[in-house]
């Protein structure tokens, strides 16, 4: 009975110890430097993108959702995502910035599959270098280290401009929707999948909802998450969006992958080989992350929006005061 006991304690103890050491390491948001090296670490180490992929985002399992492999759930996504845009309607040659491009998982497909001329940004280097390792050259895609807050392209610079969950990383979100806007031509569209806090302005956070949300904040990065209808609000105060912003909600479409996720690192143990103890630590370190992802997207804590909007041909005086924009009005 002894032994049991000290066993008991022992596995306790040590449970206790990794809940504080997950807790004490959390990597907060400080600054857009927090949120490149956070990325720089997770692609020079190589364990993301061994389970996840080349597409650092969720996958798209259908509605009702289906079961299917992780990583093609995640190519699934792209192509319904330029479905729900409209994107497919497009010619061959348009330009698109893809925003927050992680290693161009997505603008290889957008380049390869529907012949668009893509611009792949994102704030880590080491993203960009793996990026242009894994584009053929035969590709019109290219990727530079740019900051979604201050885009370094002039007004009106492209057809399209696409995200997929860069929201999270941007501490200011009204100046994320004008910065989509402004780089979008007249006539543009601005694709974007995010994603999003419930509106607690209909509905507070409860007890145990605070906590949660502070460790889906703190241990990715994350300043801020936007609500469906604020972020909606702010892309329509730009002044630049013609008629009303479209969105959809994807969390049923999306919800299995965050247990897809963890499941990779069951049924691919060749990784512990390949990572070593380290990397299975890193590894192990993320599943109460994602557990907890699962737990907030499962109970409406959070939610998966899509957004779509038009750039307008002309300019409301207060979005050109905040904007800087200079458009003759009709």
């Amino acid at each position: 009975m002894n032994w049991l006991l000290s066993t008991l304690i022992f596995f306790l103890t040590l449970l206790a110890a990794g809940i504080a050491l997950y807790l004490i390491t959390a990597r907060r948001y400080q600054s857009s430097n927090s949120v490149a090296n956070s990325y720089d670490q997770w692609t020079e180490d190589g364990i993301l993108e061994f389970y996840w992929g080349e597409h650092i985002h969720l996958g798209h399992y259908g509605s009702p959702p289906q079961r299917k492999d992780f990583l093609a759930a995640k190519s699934d996504f792209v192509h319904e995502m330029v479905r729900w845009g409209g994107l497919d309607k497009l010619p061959p040659g348009t330009t698109l910035l893809d925003v927050g491009c992680g290693i161009g998982g997505s603008s290889r497909i957008l380049a390869r599959d529907y012949g668009f001329a893509v611009t792949g940004i994102t704030i880590s280097p080491q993203q960009v270098q793996r990026a242009q390792e894994l584009t053929p050259q035969e590709l019109n895609a290219q990727f530079l280290v740019d900051d979604a807050m201050a885009l370094s392209f002039p007004d009106g610079s492209f057809d399209v401009v696409w995200s997929i969950e860069a929201g999270p990383h941007m501490p200011d979100k009204a100046i994320f929707a004008k910065e989509l806007m402004r780089v979008l031509k007249p006539g543009g569209i601005m694709v974007l999948a995010d994603w999003n806090q419930r509106d607690d302005r209909q509905k507070p956070l409860n007890f145990w909802e605070k906590p949660v949300m502070q460790q889906l904040l703190d241990q990715w990065s994350h300043p801020a998450f936007s609500s469906i209808e604020g972020f909606s609000e702010l892309l329509a105060a730009t002044g630049l969006v013609e008629g009303e912003v479209i969105t959809a909600d994807w969390t049923k479409q999306t919800l299995p992958s965050w247990l897809d996720s963890i499941w990779q690192g069951i049924v691919r143990p060749e990784g512990l080989v390949r990572f070593g103890l380290s990397g299975f630590i890193k590894s192990l370190r993320e599943v109460p992350t994602l557990l907890l992802m699962r737990l907030a997207f499962g109970t409406g804590l959070c939610r998966f929006g899509m957004f779509r909007a038009l750039r307008a041909n002309t300019v409301t005086p207060s979005a050109e005061q905040t904007t800087g924009i200079k458009v003759a009005q009709k």
